[in-house]
């Protein structure tokens, strides 16, 4: 019934906007046909854009699931650029990239197609590689977890396809182990900080209450400013 009723409505529009172009182009008289030719064009125009209004506003309101509580859980990959060891005091010349899996459990509220919030718990592994220092080389370690409340603001493009941004804060423990290839002392130090994280992707819902996203994920970290993520994950919408 709601698609019959949307569809009347589109088709009494385009009526209306045929019967506008002609009063406006009966107005400005055939002498002008060159202006009239325009005037028809940009009219009909108008009238597709107002029709292609509708449409992809029905596709989010007539949902029957358009808001409420949902679960998930996320897999992914971070990609950590460290820029420096301070927090194990060490003085370093080159620091190579490293990655780990990673792993996010999340709940939130859909307020309504467009809006959401979210809290999730992000485990970003145990990223490790190479390091050079003054004095003597060796590996490192970080360990990094914690909890992100986000704002996510969701674009439903229709058949069940939406875009979506996030941004929110990082509330995290970082442990970090530096190993020197020399004899002497390792070295291990950890902190507990909040940093700025923000992304965005694109989702898809089956049967309105399947949610898959993919998406992409900055957080700027301290010692770590162009870490990111990428994530698929899988959430219940109730």
């Amino acid at each position: 019934m709601p698609d019959t009723v949307n569809a009347r409505a589109n088709a009494g529009l385009i009526l209306w906007s045929v019967m506008s172009i002609h009063e406006l182009e009966s107005a400005f008289g055939p002498a002008t046909q060159e202006p009239s030719m325009k005037l028809s064009t940009a009219a009909a125009a108008t009238a597709l854009t107002l029709c292609a209004i509708p449409a992809l506003a029905q596709s989010a309101t007539t949902s029957t699931n358009p808001g409420g509580p949902y679960i998930g859980i996320g897999w992914g990959q971070v990609n950590l650029d460290i820029s420096n060891l301070s927090d194990v005091g060490t003085a370093t010349s080159n620091i190579v990239k490293a990655d780990d899996n990673a792993w996010k459990l999340f709940a939130g509220w859909r307020v309504n197609p467009y809006l959401a919030f979210e809290a999730a718990y992000i485990d970003f592994g145990k990223p490790s590689d190479r390091f050079d220092a003054t004095g003597s080389n060796g590996q490192y370690e970080v360990d990094l977890s914690g909890f992100a409340p986000t704002v996510i603001g969701s674009l439903p493009l229709g058949n069940n396809v939406e875009l979506f941004a996030k941004a929110g804060s990082y509330f995290y423990d970082v442990n970090v182990k530096v190993d020197f290839d020399n004899p002497g002392p390792d070295l291990q130090s950890s902190h507990s900080r909040n940093d700025f994280l923000y992304g965005g992707g694109i989702g898809y819902t089956f049967a309105d209450t399947v949610h898959l996203r993919a998406e992409y994920e900055v957080v700027d970290l301290k010692n770590a400013k162009n870490s990111d993520a990428i994530w698929l994950t899988a959430a219940w919408r109730f």
